[in-house]
């Protein structure tokens, strides 16, 4: 029997990668991808990170610093990261047995009795990820996923690794052990690793000659699962299958704030179209809908700050138009005049697999909304996102997220895609 062997690639400073991949005069300058409303550092080239550039460090702060102008700042791009992670997996499909996303720059990978060696697959695997889907990446790899884990952070934090680390040899692995503290193993996260540092557990080698009692006691079952882990024992195997989705939600902070119903409709339904198509893509239906929308707690005005929420089940759907229907319902039985709205989403549950038999006394013709989502999805696959759109959604849209940097689509926008002149 053949022991296993996980492997996990990771995108470098990925949203950051992705958009050096589409300019080449970026490649060598430090670069920082911004949160929604561009409001703070979601992720930074190494360049960003030598200038002193820290994880959230919001944007109108940074861009006062004179050492930062040749920073080159961009807008949270989500569709092209999220094709570009598409981009990245099918290459990695092609070449290995077993994949399975992570998110969205983080793929397992099964290498369990590959006729390779792997230290070679592993750097051409690499290779062939930077050149088809233009995205450099680091892999590590190890007898479980937790051990994979911590050996993809190893070859990303040591240059002189080449972006490789392996850490199937018992001795090489325990070496490393010694010298890695305890926060950086996936599963332990800060409190935990608070918990151990006040039990004299440092380093993962601490960790894992722990008694296995006092693991539980501490981190409950789970952190002695994640002690097995690092010790060899594999407890997580790929999955064939995605976990089944619990619930999908489109929550949005506004580019300037609501203060009058016609803009909040606009949004709501908007949210509303965007969890629909979500829904459509992974051939779900929901059962549940609910709407929030909330002022900016940090503002005061003279009509305080005000929150609110509503929910109701519903007939199982994808249609976009049903749930734009009951989401303006919900939003109505919550919305005040006299507030400056901040914030707002659409969240579904109770969420299933699409049944081909609508319900037996439903009030819509199922066959005919099938057809007109089946269009409007096909539309906007081919000529990009929000080319065809409910009527509802508005047309100006300018209470949309600030995006003073956003970067042209590429891969997803038929406009956007890159034009090459010869001469």
């Amino acid at each position: 029997m053949n022991v296993p062997v996980f492997g996990l690639i990771d995108g470098n400073s990925f949203y950051c990668s992705c958009q050096r991949a589409f300019d080449a005069s970026i490649r060598h300058s430090p670069v920082v991808v911004l949160s929604n409303n561009d409001g703070c550092a979601i992720a930074r080239t190494a360049e960003a990170k030598q200038l002193g550039i820290k994880m959230g460090e919001p944007w109108h702060l940074a861009r006062r610093r004179p050492a930062l102008r040749a920073v080159q700042w961009y807008s949270s791009n989500y569709p092209l990261y999220a094709d570009m992670s598409r981009r990245m997996f099918q290459v990695l499909e092609y070449r290995v047995p077993r994949v399975e996303p992570y998110s969205i720059d983080e793929m397992f990978l099964d290498l369990t009795a590959l006729p390779y060696d792997l230290a070679t697959f592993c750097a051409d695997l690499r290779r062939d990820v930077l050149e088809i889907s233009k995205i450099p990446t680091c892999i590590g790899w190890g007898p479980t996923k937790t051990i994979a884990k911590v050996a993809n952070r190893i070859a990303k934090a040591d240059p002189a690794l080449q972006g490789l680390c392996d850490l199937n040899d018992t001795a090489l692995r325990h070496d490393w052990y010694r010298r890695t503290d305890i926060e950086d193993v996936w599963g332990i996260g800060h409190k935990g690793a608070e918990r151990l540092r006040r039990a004299g557990i440092h380093t993962i080698a601490d960790f894992v000659e722990m008694d296995t009692r006092a693991v539980r006691n501490l981190l409950t079952v789970v952190g002695a699962r994640v002690q097995a882990e690092l010790q060899g024992q594999s407890c997580l195997p790929l999955a064939d299958l995605a976990a089944p989705r619990q619930g999908l939600a489109c929550t949005r902070t506004f580019g300037r704030p609501i203060d009058n119903w016609s803009d909040l409709r606009e949004a709501v339904a908007s949210y509303a179209t965007t969890v629909a198509a979500k829904l459509r893509r992974d051939r779900l239906h929901a059962g549940s809908i609910s709407v929030f929308i909330r002022t900016n707690p940090r503002t005061s005005t003279e009509a305080g700050w005000y929150a609110n929420q509503q929910s109701i089940s519903i007939e199982p759907t994808n249609d976009t138009m049903a749930l734009i229907a009951a989401s303006l319902r919900l939003l109505r039985k919550i919305w005040k005049p006299g507030y400056r709205y901040f914030k707002a989403g659409v969240i579904l549950d109770a969420l299933a697999p699409a049944a081909r038999q609508g319900a037996l006394f439903s009030t819509r013709d199922p066959q005919r909304a099938e057809s007109v989502m089946a269009a409007m999805d096909a539309l906007n696959a081919r000529f990009g996102r929000g080319t065809v759109r409910p009527l509802a959604t508005g047309t100006r849209q300018d209470w949309r997220p600030r995006q003073a940097f956003l970067s042209p689509a590429y891969t997803t926008r038929f406009e956007d895609i890159m034009q090459v002149h010869a001469w």
